[in-house]
């Protein structure tokens, strides 16, 4: 008998603070810096509000983000 493949399924749920650990898309893309300039949230496309204040190109981008981006015929930033 000869060896065996096996698939591993990985589950790509996103838990309460997974949030955290992406880098998120918001449009327009000057509203980023208006959040961090004023301190008032805002929003990614996948519903996300925060006063952003890390640098997004050291995360993965947000799956939801990238499918909503990509869905609509649109291109992922690049940071």
């Amino acid at each position: 008998m000869g060896p065996v493949e096996v698939e591993e399924v990985v589950s790509s749920r996103i838990d309460e603070g997974d949030h955290d650990r992406f880098s998120h898309v918001v449009y327009p893309k000057s509203a980023v810096m208006e959040a961090m300039i004023s301190g008032v949230p805002c929003t990614a496309l996948c519903g996300k509000r925060w006063v952003p204040s890390r640098d997004p190109k050291r995360y993965p981008i947000c799956p939801t983000c990238k499918e909503i981006v990509e869905t609509s015929g649109l291109q992922v930033p690049n940071g």
